[in-house]
């Protein structure tokens, strides 16, 4: 997957970086622009037999993870604390919207995939996110299998205090890094939204984002690093 962008970008430019520093790209990948509505509102997890499917991406892990179960193990709203360096993010996550994306997101919690690993993206214009899940902490990495897009809820938009998926821009591509909207935010439906932050989460997150990017530019990683020490079910 190619490196941040450290350059000024316009909005629909940025638009098309995303899938750049998403999950589960294995390092050169070309670019791919995400789902458009129509498929957005074609898309339909779990299956009709009430299971979901994690397909190996061909990829070696950046962890070594198990991948989740087929059959959800959750249910309604799953109340999670995210414990980083910059402050502490509690969010509630969907899961009756988007079960198989918050049953692999809850598993490799309960794995420890997400401990002291590094937000390594940040986004100041165009768009305004902060991008975290990457062990590796380049945007290249992932769990070695990908969820099913969920975009039912993604057709509501992006405002602040989202909480997304990442992916490569191609269908069904999500892995393990997500992003936090701090700002309200323009995005074709293309990215599952599998929960929220709570208010002080929020303004955790827009801390780090005043602070800009480590080169200035409105990409890039952040200008004091975050690390994510552990992601915890409440």
């Amino acid at each position: 997957m190619p490196e941040l962008t450290r350059t000024r970008l316009s909005l629909a430019t940025v638009v098309l970086l995303l899938p750049l520093l998403a999950s589960c790209g294995e390092e050169g990948q070309s670019a791919q622009e995400g789902p458009t509505p129509s498929d957005a509102s074609a898309s339909a997890s779990p299956d009709a037999a009430g299971a979901c499917t994690y397909p190996t991406d061909g990829s070696e892990p950046s962890r070594e993870v198990t991948p989740p179960p087929a059959s959800p193990e959750v249910s309604g709203e799953v109340a999670v604390t995210l414990a980083t360096s910059a402050g502490e993010v509690k969010a509630v996550l969907d899961a009756d919207g988007t079960p198989c994306t918050v049953q692999s997101f809850v598993s490799l919690a309960e794995q420890g995939y997400f401990d002291d690993t590094e937000c390594h993206r940040l986004t100041t214009e165009g768009i305004f996110v902060l991008q975290c899940g990457d062990p590796t902490g380049t945007g290249t990495g992932g769990p070695g299998y990908t969820v099913p897009d969920e975009l039912g809820t993604a057709r509501d938009g992006y405002p602040a205090g989202v909480l997304a998926m990442a992916n490569t821009g191609a269908p069904d591509s999500g892995g393990s890094q997500f992003f936090i909207v701090h700002e309200d935010t323009q995005l074709p439906p293309a990215y599952a939204v599998f929960g929220r932050v709570d208010e002080a989460g929020l303004d955790v997150v827009r801390e780090v984002a005043a602070r800009g990017t480590d080169s200035g530019a409105g990409d890039g990683p952040p200008a004091e690093p975050v690390t994510l020490d552990s992601v915890t079910l409440d």
